[in-house]
């Protein structure tokens, strides 16, 4: 979706990408917003703030001013997004298969505090992502094997920046969690390098990169099957209290 500036839109997160029962998956969301800032150009950084969680099937106001988009709920803000002069540092490349095998540690799958998440939860095959980060053997690294439906290309036949990000999402907050547990996302940053295809198979890295009170971070990266870096990202999750 591109908008000039100062245009506003009215735009409703459908119930397909939700994370939290009730509430837009907050990758999703942030990679709607920023491909509201930035069109469909790559390689700019962009860091989105999720300042409160964004309801489903409900008229939200969607505008780009200046070098800020913002989503609102009537005088409420939700989300807002910058364009940030920053390269983000992606976590080591793992191999596809060897994701794809990681994929059986998946704390998830045993206790998933968000069962009908978009992108990391147990839905049907081409309804939700079905990303499924476990560790990596001999590292600091969680990884699935992505491979990405027909179910989420666009009119036009493209993967829109919002699956991209959402496929970065959730595997920063695995990097942390265990079976059962879980945060809200609070910021993600993301740089998008090279288009995703349907029908193609990715590696989605991710790794814990620190804690502060109930502040979790994490990096992620998507890499194609011979290694090429399509996207990485670094984000702050929030614990609840």
């Amino acid at each position: 979706m591109t908008m000039a500036a100062g245009l506003q839109t009215a735009v409703t997160v459908p119930a397909r990408f939700r994370g939290p029962e009730g509430i837009a998956n907050g990758g999703w969301i942030a990679g709607t917003v920023s491909e509201a800032l930035n069109g469909a150009g790559h390689d700019s950084a962009v860091e989105v703030t999720l300042h409160a969680p964004t309801p489903l099937e409900t008229p939200l106001d969607l505008r780009q001013l200046a070098n800020t988009a913002t989503l609102t709920h009537g005088e409420t803000l939700l989300v807002e997004a910058i364009n940030v002069a920053e390269r983000i540092e992606a976590p080591a490349f793992v191999p596809f298969d060897e994701a794809a095998r990681a994929e059986s540690g998946f704390p998830g799958m045993s206790a998933h505090a968000f069962p009908e998440c978009f992108v990391c939860g147990l839905r049907a095959p081409g309804d939700g992502l079905r990303i499924f980060p476990g560790p990596v053997e001999g590292t600091d690294l969680v990884a699935a094997g992505w491979r990405v439906p027909m179910t989420v290309a666009d009119e036009d036949g493209a993967v829109p920046d919002a699956i991209v990000w959402a496929a970065l999402d959730c595997a920063t907050g695995w990097a942390h969690f265990g079976p059962g547990e879980s945060a809200l996302l609070g910021r993600l940053t993301a740089q998008v390098h090279r288009p995703v295809h349907t029908g193609g198979v990715y590696s989605v890295v991710a790794r814990a990169t620190g804690r502060e009170g109930r502040k979790l971070f994490g990096e992620s990266a998507l890499y194609e099957v011979d290694g090429t870096l399509v996207a990485a990202a670094k984000a702050t999750w929030i614990t609840r209290a």
